[in-house]
C-alpha cells in the first residue's frame, strides 16, 4: 500500500480522482496528506472535506521552486505523516534535490502533454498552437530536469477541428482523471515501470 502525500497549487481535480479511486477501493494507497504552496487553494478544501490532513507551507522567498528552509519544513511533514510515495497534482513548482533524494525514485507527476512533447508550463496551449492532431497526458517519475521522468502512463486525445482550448484542456484533464489513479495502483502493485 502507497502511503501518499499529493501536493497541488490549485484546484485539485487530480486529487479528488486519487481520492476517489482510493475510497472505491481501486487504488491501494492511503493518503497521509495533502500539501499546498498556495494558502486557499482548492485542493487543500477538498482534503479536508474527506478528512485528509491539509497543509499549507510558504516557500518564500523562491517563487518557482520548493527549496532551502521550506523543503525541509516539508520533509518534516512527511517524516512525520509516515509518507513513503508523493504524487505531484498541479504542483507549479519545480522541485529541488532536497526532496529528490530524500523520495527518490518514489516521486510521480502528471503532465498535460505527451511527453517528451512539450514539457512545461502551457503544454495544451503549446499543442493547440502548434497545430498537431493529438495530445494528451503523461504519468512521469520527477527527476532533476523539468518533465523529463520516466513515463509510467500516457493516454491520448484527438485535436478535432472544432476544439477550443478549453474543450482540449477538458478532454485532457478527463484522460488525467483516469492515468493518474491507474499509474498510482500498478505502482502499489509492484509493476515494472521504468
Amino acid at each position: 500500500m502507497l502511503k501518499l502525500a499529493i501536493f497541488g497549487s490549485g484546484s485539485g481535480t487530480n486529487c479528488q480522482a486519487i481520492i476517489d479511486a482510493v475510497e472505491a477501493g481501486t487504488l491501494d494507497a492511503e493518503i497521509k496528506c495533502v500539501l499546498s504552496d498556495v494558502e486557499d487553494a482548492f485542493i487543500l478544501k477538498r482534503a479536508r472535506k474527506h478528512n485528509i490532513p491539509a497543509i499549507h507551507f510558504d516557500c518564500a522567498p523562491f517563487k518557482t521552486k520548493l527549496d532551502g528552509e521550506a523543503e525541509e519544513k516539508v520533509l518534516q511533514i512527511l517524516k512525520a505523516h509516515g509518507v513513503d510515495f508523493i504524487a505531484l497534482a498541479g504542483f507549479m513548482r519545480i522541485v529541488k534535490n532536497g526532496l529528490l533524494n530524500a523520495y527518490a525514485g518514489r516521486i510521480v507527476n502528471i503532465h498535460p502533454s505527451l511527453l517528451p512533447s512539450f514539457p512545461g508550463l502551457d503544454s495544451g496551449k503549446q499543442a493547440y498552437d502548434y497545430g498537431v492532431k493529438f495530445t494528451g497526458c503523461t504519468v512521469h517519475f520527477v527527476d532533476a530536469g523539468v518533465d523529463t521522468g520516466a513515463i509510467i502512463n500516457q493516454r491520448c486525445v484527438a485535436i478535432e477541428d472544432a476544439d477550443t482550448l478549453n474543450s482540449l484542456m477538458t478532454k485532457i484533464h478527463e484522460q488525467e482523471h483516469e492515468a493518474y489513479p491507474e499509474a498510482l495502483q500498478w505502482i502499489a502493485e509492484g509493476r515494472k515501470v521504468k
